[in-house]
């Protein structure tokens, strides 16, 4: 039997595909949701209509807010996924209010692990901002990179609230795991693109198809951008929730976005379909350090999903929610 799990943030891009494949899997998932800001009951139909959610999915209200709030999902879990995190791109908050607020959440979670006595391994979701902002002009990133965080408050940093609460929150998690002997591993992604089936555009997708949308905004982050399918990243999750002895920081990314590949790509399999509304010369560089995912290939994961698989998906699922 597969057991009881918790998924924090399940209405997520890549937490709601994380439940969808431990419930095939064979899981029951105990999910938690943050309640509505206007008093309003949420559409939780996709969630509960995904295979085997009516006999093995449980939704429950909690909020990083109140950390206590997640110890009723937890009680009795073999292991929990902590995908949910504070999003604030535009920094409406100040910065210290959402990486306490993450931290804090963070730590209430591992606690409830720790006093349930029941779990064997706490998942954390982190980013590759908590690993590649000013590394020293490294051209390769494994996991011994940390972003620099005074640095992001120094130059002051368009998301840099986002990159400092990652950093700070996955440091912390690592160390409650090894001062209080709980079992916590970390995943870094890049961009997560791919199919959903959250109701929502997820943010990530939106960008990495910048000039599928023709979003010019966007189009600074193409410039050499690391990319990781949605299904992969599910996959590393409980490949490593499943495995005998994982240890600390793994990176989750299996390729790269570059103006030239996907004007290719569309060229070649999109013919008039998805003119490209940019030259590729206003494109400017906005190179993100390639990652390694050495550590995690050599534990014995296998990606599964090209780039031309992960945009397929991608674009037909935009289509069918009529993004596209």
């Amino acid at each position: 039997m597969a057991g009881t799990v918790c998924v924090t943030g399940a209405t997520g891009f890549v937490a709601s595909w994380l439940i969808m494949r431990l419930l095939e899997r064979g899981y029951s998932v105990r999910a938690t949701i943050r309640s509505s800001t206007d008093g309003r009951k949420r559409d939780l139909s996709f969630p509960e209509s995904l295979p085997g959610a009516p006999e093995k999915l449980q939704i429950f209200t909690a909020d990083l807010n109140d950390p206590e709030s997640f110890s009723e999902a937890i009680e009795g879990c073999t292991g929990v996924f902590h995908v949910a995190t504070p999003v604030d791109f535009e920094d409406r908050e100040p910065e210290q209010v959402v990486t306490q607020r993450a931290i804090d959440g963070t730590l209430g979670i591992l606690k409830a692990s720790l006093k349930s006595k029941t779990g064997k391994r706490v998942m954390y979701t982190s980013s590759l901002y908590a690993l590649c902002v000013n590394t020293t002009g490294a051209a390769m990133l494994d996991e011994s990179y940390w972003s620099d965080v005074e640095y992001i408050r120094a130059v002051k940093l368009n998301r840099g609230s986002y990159m400092i609460s990652k950093t700070l929150t996955e440091k912390a998690a690592l160390e409650f795991g090894e001062s209080n002997r709980l079992d916590v591993v970390t995943i870094i992604p890049p961009f997560v693109t791919g199919p959903f089936v959250c109701d929502k555009l997820p943010d990530s997708v939106r960008i990495s198809m910048a000039m599928i949308f023709g979003n010019q905004d966007d189009y600074p982050y193409l410039g050499h951008t690391c990319i990781v399918h949605v299904d992969d990243l599910a996959s590393a999750h409980i490949f490593l929730f499943e495995h005998p002895c994982p240890k600390g920081r793994y990176i989750c990314s299996s390729d790269v976005i570059t103006p030239e590949k996907m004007s290719k790509f569309l060229t070649e399999k999109y013919p008039n379909q998805f003119p490209v509304a940019c030259q590729l010369k206003q494109i400017k560089e906005y190179e993100v350090p390639i990652l390694s995912a050495d550590k995690l290939l050599d534990s014995g994961f296998e990606f599964k999903h090209t780039f031309e698989e992960t945009f397929h998906g991608a674009i037909h699922c935009c289509r069918q929610k009529g993004y596209l």
